[in-house]
């Protein structure tokens, strides 16, 4: 019995209709990179192992797809590798049968039979091809990428553990005035995909850094932060809760209450911060950061979005070091995030190259096409295809069709003729099921003639025409 095909959890087959919609995305969003002076490159969909490794932080690396080394390994206690004897020699053990001396030796396992890994983001790899590149890039540098990444996350509506990122960044400058033309991007790209009332929420790591510095927990800066990032997917009780896991003080997390209250417009928060982080420099100077951008915001002016301070706004990657970005959809739309990013001083340095700051946003593609779809904001036209099916009555009448068929494409219509000399109705079938506005119909007395009956699928009006009026009717 054949065995009935599927996809891989968390991925997807798209349709024509599906495609044509995320081109249509993906060539907005690369015309407002493009307008905004950035050039495009593109990273191997995967790297070495110790690239990605790290850099996401505990929960990120547990989320990388791993490539398996070429070969049989079997893994014993005594941490040895070895070919197995027989089927029988190979036990699958779960975390839960692992104690923590063997976990440390199944990693040190891992590492030895995997040395690729799926990219998890674009904007490591873009780290690792600044610092490969950097002989042959002029700083500040200003790259586009849009290409698919991979995590073994648990699928569900908007998250797949295959999709695509469509990523802007800037390197080699620590301007805050790039931070501001990222809130204009995103601003731009959704305005022009007509999706109005989005939201750029934006919060500074230095506040989230003189916040744990308040209360007491400096050095479990990521473990704040992560949890933290939780709020609005699981309450501030289980925040507070995983915080007190993670070994914060509760006097700590009693401290933070009067964070969780914040709220109003963006230069009140500012004020309300202040108070907080009174003892903090390091508080103080990302208050001034965000005062810098929404000051300049408020005098450029946005054209359909709008910028709000969320100080609760986390995005627990290790690397952001300043501005960090969420955009959230049109209120009454039930979705995540559909657009992040962030500051980062020294993403580079990972790779070795010390003091490049980098600054960059990226825009989730599958969650905006699943926005454009609920509040139905694509285009019509966006799945036009074949605009004109000539008819196959048999070989000579093919032959005088595909030559005006090669007229219009040269004229910049779609035109096909249809294969098959079948019968008439499932040659009509098949042009109305694929939605095909114009057939055209020749017989001897057309070819005899040098005319063409066009017939309007969607009124059925005939008309007997010349190449010319048949290509400005169609037009």
């Amino acid at each position: 019995m054949a065995q009935k095909p599927s996809t891989p959890k968390g991925t997807r087959d798209f349709n024509p209709e599906q495609v044509a919609k995320r081109n249509y995305i993906f060539n907005t969003i690369k015309s407002q990179f493009q307008s905004f002076g950035f050039q495009p490159i593109e990273t191997p969909s995967f790297e070495n192992s110790d690239t990605l490794m790290g850099k996401y932080g505990e929960e990120g690396d547990r989320l990388i797809f791993k490539i398996l080394n070429s070969g049989n390994f079997f893994y014993n206690k005594k941490n040895k590798i070895e070919l197995p004897s027989s089927i029988e020699d190979l036990k699958v053990l779960s975390a839960e049968d692992i104690d923590t001396t063997q976990r440390v030796e199944l990693n040190q396992f891992t590492n030895r039979i995997s040395e690729k890994a799926l990219r998890y983001d674009l904007t490591v790899p873009f780290a690792r091809y600044v610092v490969q590149h950097q002989n042959e890039i002029e700083f500040p540098f200003k790259r586009y990428q849009i290409q698919p990444v991979w995590r073994a996350d648990r699928p569900q509506k908007g998250r797949f553990r295959e999709f695509y990122q469509c990523d802007a960044d800037v390197v080699g400058s620590k301007s805050l005035w790039q931070e501001v033309e990222f809130v204009q991007l995103y601003d731009n790209v959704f305005s022009a995909l007509k999706l109005e009332g989005t939201t750029i929420k934006i919060n500074n790591r230095k506040i989230l850094s003189g916040i744990a510095e308040v209360i007491g927990a400096s050095d479990k800066l990521i473990d704040f932060t992560v949890a933290l990032d939780k709020l609005d997917k699981i309450g501030e009780e289980k925040v507070k809760e995983e915080m007190l896991n993670k070994g914060i003080l509760q006097s700590g997390i009693d401290k933070l209450q009067p964070l969780f209250g914040i709220s109003g417009t963006f230069q009140s928060q500012i004020e309300s911060l202040k108070g907080i982080l009174s003892t903090s420099e390091e508080g103080k100077k990302g208050i001034e950061e965000l005062s810098f951008i929404n000051d300049a915001i408020s005098a450029l002016g946005l054209k359909t979005a709008k910028l709000q301070l969320d100080v609760t706004l986390a995005r627990g990657l290790n690397y952001y070091t300043g501005a960090i970005y969420e955009v959230a959809a049109p209120e009454g739309v039930k979705m995540g995030s559909i657009g992040g990013g962030g500051r980062y001083d020294d993403l580079t340095g990972i790779f070795g190259l010390k003091d490049v700051s980098g600054v960059g946003i990226s825009f989730g593609l599958d969650r905006i096409c699943l926005v454009l779809e609920e509040l139905d904001l694509f285009p019509e036209t966006i799945a036009k295809s074949t605009e004109v099916l000539f008819i196959n009555f048999g070989d000579k009448e093919a032959l005088f069709s595909l030559k005006a068929v090669k007229v219009l494409r040269e004229s910049g219509i779609n035109a096909e003729l249809y294969p098959d000399a079948a019968k008439m109705k499932k040659q009509m079938n098949y042009a109305n099921k694929r939605q095909i506005p114009f057939v055209v119909l020749v017989g001897e007395e057309e070819m005899k003639n040098d005319t063409y009956t066009l017939k309007n699928m969607n009124t059925g009006e005939q008309s007997n025409v010349s190449l010319n009026d048949l290509i400005a009717l169609v037009k």
